[in-house]
């Protein structure tokens, strides 16, 4: 088996593994439509990142424009590599509450339906490879807000002494709380990965991530926070605050941290598993907080627009516990924190964001 199969290859993760696997000496194949821009608009576009990938790693990457709804296109391409097929990482996704309200068919369609195709494709035609799902903590819905939080200077943290305090863990409820129409699209999608495991006995993993972010981010308003904050503040558009004070706290992991967790689960595969994956403890950050790290970097102020209502479904405190997976794979380690990411996002996109004097 020597090919990896990556969907939404040209997004942040997706692109992360593509070049990850790649350089473990695996023929990498990459499914990604673009459906991005449609979601978001021309800015959102990762057909430049595609166009890089295919350019920087040659024979070694062959990119499929297909679509995951599209059974019979999968299918194909699922029969042409066959049992060559060493491990499938499933990115590709609807990921935006706020888009999820404006068309739920699709969103449902692409998040639930498209995963379903995908499982039912490595069934039939690569059921030892392993398979790497891209879910999401917006699967626990609203209900981290119900924790006691206490309100800070520039953040909310959680009740001293919780037992959440460390970070949220896999035995939070996801049920009778508010997901949005994304979150229960995500939560149909996570529960399906687990099935397969248990009832066929596939080995699959559910991370759910925090905010997972990188440099390869096409960030736009309604997806990619850190990057979507940098962008703002290097070109000096308004960055709309949506409740919460704007000391709503994330968790942020980066695309080579999320990556490296994804290659230890595929050297040593379980069936049904599921992690929490982000930032945790090592590295989380206000929304307050980032907008200062991001001037410390540029030295440009941020420019900012409160709205009193927070987004529906939004977490007022996300901090992931890691340590299920850290449990399992103990010589996975976090590199980065908020203020590297901050730092290669600026770096990466210096020539791009800045305006020209």
């Amino acid at each position: 088996m020597t090919v990896a199969l990556v969907t939404g290859s040209g997004g942040l993760i997706g692109s992360e593994a593509v070049r990850h696997f790649a350089g473990l000496g695996l023929d990498v194949v990459g499914i990604d439509n673009d459906m991005r821009r449609e979601f978001f608009g021309a800015e959102a576009s990762t057909a430049w990142n595609v166009s890089r990938l295919t350019s920087e790693l040659g024979t070694a990457y062959t990119h499929h424009g297909a679509d995951i709804r599209d059974r019979d296109a999968l299918a194909e391409i699922f029969r042409r590599y066959g049992r060559d097929i060493a491990v499938v990482i499933h990115t590709a996704a609807q990921p935006s509450h706020d888009w999820a309200v404006r068309d739920p068919f699709t969103d449902f369609d692409v998040n639930a339906g498209g995963t379903l195709n995908v499982l039912q494709n490595v069934r039939e035609h690569c059921i030892e490879a392993p398979f790497i799902h891209c879910s999401t903590n917006k699967v626990y819905g609203d209900r981290p807000n119900s924790l006691p939080l206490v309100e800070q200077e520039t953040r909310w943290e959680i009740e001293p002494g919780h037992p959440y305090e460390a970070g949220i863990k896999e035995d939070m409820s996801i049920d009778a709380c508010l997901h949005s129409v994304f979150g229960a699209s995500k939560v149909a999608a996570d529960v399906m990965v687990q099935e397969y495991g248990r009832y066929f006995g596939m080995k699959t993993a559910c991370f759910r991530g925090g905010t997972l972010t990188g440099p390869a981010h096409s960030a736009t308003e309604l997806h990619g926070f850190l990057g979507y904050v940098m962008r703002c503040n290097m070109e000096r558009r308004t960055y709309k605050i949506f409740g919460y004070k704007g000391k709503m706290v994330r968790d942020a992991i980066h695309s080579h941290d999320v990556v490296a967790a994804f290659e230890a689960f595929f050297r040593a595969p379980r069936s049904a598993a599921v992690y929490n994956l982000g930032g945790g403890r090592h590295s989380n950050t206000s929304h307050l907080e980032a907008f200062a790290t991001a001037e410390k970097i540029t030295g440009i102020e941020m420019v900012t627009e409160y709205h009193e209502a927070n987004r529906i479904g939004d977490h007022q405190w996300w901090i992931g516990s890691n340590e299920a997976f850290q449990a399992d794979y103990p010589h996975w380690k976090q590199v980065y924190d908020v203020p590297m990411i901050l730092q290669e996002i600026y770096q990466a996109n210096v020539d791009k964001w800045v305006p020209k004097a």
